[in-house]
C-alpha cells in the first residue's frame, strides 16, 4: 500500500491510496466548510439533492441506470459534523478493472459520474427542482423530528448542545425544522454555487490506482473548479465554562440516560496518545473500569462507556440506568474518575488497553472507507501520520502520563434524561 498526497490546485486535494488489497476501487469527494445554525439545514438539503440527479444523469432512475452498466457499481453519501466543521461526503465504490470479462476504463468512468452528481446538479432556470426540493424537505423534517426516537444519541446530543450553547459544535447536523420554510429551489442554489466555491475539496481514492493522477488532471469538471483559500475551521472554539453543570430533562422513558461530557486541557499533540489510553481503560472495552464497576460489578447499568471526542478534546460518559439509581451509578462513576486521578490501575490495564488499540488501528487497513476516514482526519489535523507511526506513538504511552490525562480532565455538563 502506498499513500500519496497532490495539490490539483490551491484548497483541492488528490489522496491516493494504492492497494491491491481489495477487490474494489473506491473513490469519495469531501467538501468541507464551516457549520452554522443559519447554514446547516441547506447543507443537509443539498446532499439530498444532489443524489436526485445530476445535468447527465436527470434523475434517481438514470443514475441507478448508469450505475447497473458500470458493473453495478454503489453510490452513497450523507453530512457528517467534524470539529467545527460539516462535511458533505459522497462515494463511489466499484469494481476492480483487472476483475472484469473485457479491458476498460472502469475508475475513470466512475470517477466521472461521482463528479457529475456532485458539482453538475440537474438545474433548470438557475434553480434546484422545486418539486424535488418540497419532497427533501418533508424528508429532512422526519429526520430532525425522529431525532427523539434514539434516547442514546439523542441525550449525547443535548449534551453538547448544552457545553457548546452558542458555539458551532453545539449545532445539530441535520438542521432545523424552523429553517425550512426560507429555503427556496432558487436561494439553495445560490447558496451551493457559493460553497462549491469556497468549501475545502478532497477527492480520495482507493484500490489499484496507479494512474489516479492522470486521470483526474484531465477531468473537465475539475479544472473548471477555481482555486480557492478554503474556508474551513482548523482549530475549533472549546465549550463554554462551566462548573459541573447539571441539566435534567423529563421525557417519557422507561430507562434513565446519563451522559457526562468532560474537557481534556492538553499540553501537546503527543498527550492525544496517552488520551485515548485513558479513555480505553476507562470506559473504552469490555474490560474497562466503568464496565466492570459500574454493570458488572454494582449492577447500576444496562450500558456504560465513554468515548474521545479527538478534535475537541472531549470524553464522553454515558450510561443507561434504571432512573432510581441515578445517585449511586454517579457515585460509582466519579470514584472511577478518582481513581485514575490516583493511578489506581495496573500496568496491565495499559498493556490491554495497548492491545485493544492496536487491533482497531490494524483494522483501518482493511476496509476502504474506514481508511478513507482515517486520511481525511489526517488532512483536517494538518498530518501526514502513517499507520506504523500511529502504533508507535501509542505503544510509547507511560503510566505517568496516562495520570495526567486524568488530572487534566474536568466535568464540564451532567446530562440526565428521565421520566
Amino acid at each position: 500500500m502506498s499513500y500519496k498526497k497532490i495539490n490539483l490546485k490551491k484548497g483541492i486535494t488528490i489522496h491516493n491510496i494504492n492497494t491491491n488489497k481489495f477487490k474494489t476501487n473506491l473513490c469519495a469527494v469531501f467538501l468541507t466548510f464551516p457549520i452554522t445554525y443559519e447554514n446547516a439545514t441547506k447543507d443537509t438539503l443539498i446532499a439530498l439533492m444532489l443524489k436526485r440527479g445530476s445535468k447527465n444523469l436527470k434523475t434517481r432512475e438514470e443514475i441507478t441506470c448508469k450505475l447497473a452498466e458500470l458493473y453495478g457499481a454503489e453510490f452513497d453519501s450523507g453530512i457528517d459534523k467534524s470539529g467545527d466543521n460539516h462535511v458533505l461526503k459522497f462515494y463511489l465504490e466499484s469494481i476492480n478493472e483487472e476483475y472484469l470479462p473485457k479491458k476498460e476504463d472502469l475508475l475513470k468512468k466512475s470517477i466521472e459520474v461521482l463528479l457529475d452528481i456532485v458539482f453538475n446538479p440537474n438545474i433548470e432556470d438557475n434553480k434546484f427542482n422545486e418539486e424535488y426540493l418540497e419532497q427533501e424537505k418533508n424528508n429532512l423534517k422526519q429526520i430532525i423530528n425522529s431525532k427523539i426516537d434514539n434516547k442514546t444519541m439523542y441525550a449525547l446530543n443535548r449534551c453538547i448542545e448544552e457545553m457548546y450553547e452558542g458555539k458551532p459544535y453545539g449545532i445539530y447536523k441535520y438542521g432545523y425544522v424552523e429553517k425550512l420554510e426560507e429555503i427556496t429551489a432558487q436561494n439553495l442554489y445560490e447558496y451551493y454555487k457559493e460553497l462549491v466555491s469556497t468549501c475545502k475539496i478532497d477527492i480520495f481514492v482507493s484500490g489499484m490506482n496507479s494512474n489516479i493522477e492522470s486521470i483526474l488532471q484531465g477531468n473537465e469538471i475539475l479544472k473548471s473548479l477555481n482555486e480557492r483559500m478554503p474556508t474551513y475551521v482548523k482549530h475549533g472554539s472549546s465549550s463554554n465554562s462551566n462548573d459541573e453543570k447539571l441539566v435534567e430533562e423529563k421525557m417519557d422513558v422507561s430507562q434513565g440516560k446519563i451522559v457526562i461530557g468532560m474537557d481534556l486541557k492538553l499540553q501537546n499533540d503527543n498527550e492525544k496518545y496517552s488520551a485515548q489510553i485513558y479513555n480505553t481503560i476507562l470506559g473504552g472495552s469490555a474490560s474497562s473500569k466503568l464496565f466492570q464497576n459500574v454493570r458488572e460489578k454494582a449492577s447500576l447499568a444496562y450500558t456504560v462507556s465513554s468515548n474521545y471526542m479527538k478534535l475537541k478534546s472531549n470524553i464522553f460518559i454515558r450510561a443507561g440506568i434504571e432512573i432510581e439509581n441515578y445517585q449511586k451509578a454517579l457515585e460509582i462513576i466519579k470514584k472511577q474518575l478518582q481513581d485514575m486521578q490516583n493511578g489506581n490501575f495496573s500496568d496491565d490495564d495499559i498493556k490491554q488497553a495497548k492491545t485493544t488499540l492496536i487491533a482497531t488501528i490494524n483494522n483501518i487497513q482493511e476496509e476502504q472507507d474506514i481508511e478513507i476516514s482515517y486520511y481525511y482526519g489526517q488532512e483536517l489535523a494538518d498530518k501526514a501520520m502513517l499507520i506504523d507511526e500511529y502504533k508507535n506513538n501509542i505503544e510509547q504511552v507511560s503510566k505517568e502520563s496516562v495520570i495526567n490525562i486524568a488530572n487534566n480532565l474536568k466535568i464540564n455538563t451532567i446530562y440526565f434524561l428521565r421520566n
